[in-house]
C-alpha cells in the first residue's frame, strides 16, 4: 500500500529546523508536509538551550506562554568555574529581547511545543516512524521524496523540498550536495549522572579538561569534551575519563563511579558546511546545511534562524508558485556569513575546550580578558544569546 500526498512543501526531519520552518510557511498558508523518521522526539543527548532570540520568535507566534508553562530553568549568566573560580562568559541581561536569558528545556519538549502548535494548522501533516530514502525528479527538477512508513510505502510530491535532517542527512548525497569540512579537533562524550536530593554542580567546569552538566531534574546529563579520536570504549578510556572527571570536579568523583562504557554516548563533532545548499527544488538548512561544533551551544540557534529566513523568503514566493534556483540562492545568501562566522569562532574554541592543564596552570588569556572587562561579557552574551545575524518572522499581510 501506498500513501500519495500532494503539498507546497515538503520537510524532511522533525527537529528544531524543519518545524519552526514548517511553522514559518503555515503563516503564509502554505501547505506543510514534514516527515520524521522517528516515532516521537524523546531522545537524550541533544542540546536543551533555547536562546533569547528564539524566545522572541516563540512570542511571535503566540507561543511564549505555552513555552514557560513547561518545566524549564532560566540562566542570565553563563558561568564557568574555573578550578574553583567561578568567571563569568556570557552575560545576556543587556539583550534587546524580552526574556533576557538562555533557557534550558529538554529538546523534547520544546519539539513537541512546536509540532502540537503545527498540527491546529488544517494544512499541517506530519509523518512519524517514516524513513525517507529517495527523490523523485521531473525534468531536472525535484518535485518529491519516496519513503517507507508503518503503513507502507509513502510518496510525497511538492513545490519545495527542504533537508532539515541533520548532518547525516540521507538524501543530500543523493541530491548532488557533498560538504566540505575542517578537521575537528575534540570529541564530546555524554552520559547520565545520578543525582541526590539538593545537589547541584557549576554549569561549566574547567581546568584539566572540561565538563558541561545539565540538570534534568531526577539526572545529570553530563558533557565532556575530549580531543578528537581518542574515545574507544574501552576499559582504559572509561577509566581515563573517570580520572579527568575526578581532577576537574572532585565532587563528581564518587557519582561517576558507577558510570559504565555502554552508558557513555560518544559524538562526533564536525564542522562542516556545503558549497552549495540547494538544487532545483530542494533547499538544505540547518545542520544538513552546515554541521557544527557544540561548542557555545549556538548551532540551535543558527538552525532556527535558517528555518526563519527561508520561510520568510520564500513563503511569498510559495504562496504564488514554484521556488527558482535564485530563490533559493537568496536564502543561503542571507545565511552564509552568519554560518561562516560561528564556525570561525568555534574553530577558535576548539582548543581552549580540550586542553588538559595541571591544577596550579594559570588561567587562560581569553578568560583572563574576560575576567578583567567585565563588558566583553555582554558582547559575548550577544553572540550566544542572538547568533551572528539574528533572523524574525515576516509581517503577514492583513
Amino acid at each position: 500500500m501506498t500513501t500519495h500526498i500532494d503539498t507546497d512543501c515538503a520537510i524532511v526531519g522533525g527537529g528544531p529546523a524543519g518545524l519552526m520552518l514548517a511553522l514559518g510557511l503555515l503563516r503564509h498558508g502554505i501547505r506543510v508536509t514534514v516527515i520524521e523518521k522517528h516515532a516521537d522526539f524523546l531522545r537524550d543527548f541533544r542540546g536543551d538551550t533555547i536562546h533569547p532570540s528564539t524566545q522572541d520568535l516563540l512570542a511571535d507566534l503566540g507561543l511564549l506562554e505555552e513555552f514557560l508553562a513547561r518545566p524549564h530553568d532560566d540562566m542570565p549568566k553563563v558561568s564557568l568555574s574555573w578550578q574553583g573560580t567561578e568567571l563569568t562568559l556570557a552575560d545576556f541581561t543587556r539583550l534587546p529581547t524580552r526574556r533576557r536569558v538562555m533557557t534550558f528545556m529538554p529538546q523534547w519538549d520544546f519539539l513537541d511545543l512546536l509540532a502540537d502548535s503545527a498540527v491546529r494548522h488544517p494544512q499541517f501533516t506530519l509523518f512519524r516512524r517514516t524513513r525517507i530514502d529517495g527523490l523523485i525528479r521531473e525534468g531536472g527538477r525535484i518535485t518529491g521524496v519516496t519513503g517507507s512508513g508503518p503503513d507502507g510505502d509513502v510518496t510525497v510530491r511538492a513545490r519545495l523540498v527542504v533537508d532539515a535532517s541533520g548532518r547525516d542527512s540521507d538524501i543530500r548525497a543523493v541530491a548532488g550536495l557533498e560538504p566540505t569540512g575542517v578537521a575537528a579537533a575534540m570529541d564530546v562524550l555524554w552520559f547520565r549522572l545520578a543525582k541526590r536530593d539538593g545537589e547541584r554542580y557549576p554549569f561549566i567546569q574547567a581546568g584539566a579538561g572540561m565538563i558541561i552538566t545539565i540538570d534534568r531534574g531526577d539526572f545529570f546529563q553530563i558533557a565532556h569534551v575530549i580531543p578528537a579520536g581518542t574515545w574507544n570504549g574501552t576499559d582504559a578510556d572509561l577509566a581515563s575519563m573517570k580520572d579527568r572527571i575526578a581532577r576537574i570536579s572532585p565532587r563528581m568523583a564518587d557519582a561517576v563511579t558507577a558510570v559504565a562504557a555502554d552508558d557513555v554516548h560518544l559524538l562526533r563533532v564536525r564542522l562542516e558546511r556545503l558549497r552549495r545548499w540547494y538544487v532545483e527544488g530542494m533547499l538544505c538548512i540547518g545542520d544538513s546545511a552546515h554541521a557544527m561544533s557544540p561548542a557555545g551551544g549556538v548551532g540551535i540557534n543558527l538552525a532556527i534562524q535558517d528555518a526563519v529566513a527561508a520561510a520568510r523568503i520564500l513563503g511569498p514566493v510559495l504562496r504564488d508558485g514554484i521556488p527558482a534556483a535564485a530563490d533559493l540562492r537568496r536564502v543561503q545568501r542571507r545565511r552564509t556569513w552568519p554560518t561562516r562566522i560561528t564556525q570561525f569562532v568555534q574553530r577558535r574554541l576548539q582548543g581552549p575546550l580540550i586542553a588538559s592543564r595541571e591544577p596550579d596552570a594559570p588561567l587562560p588569556v581569553p578568560l583572563r580578558m574576560l575576567r578583567d572587562h567585565p563588558r566583553l561579557t555582554h558582547l559575548t552574551g550577544r553572540f550566544v544569546g542572538l547568533g551572528a545575524r539574528p533572523e524574525h518572522l515576516a509581517p503577514l499581510d492583513r
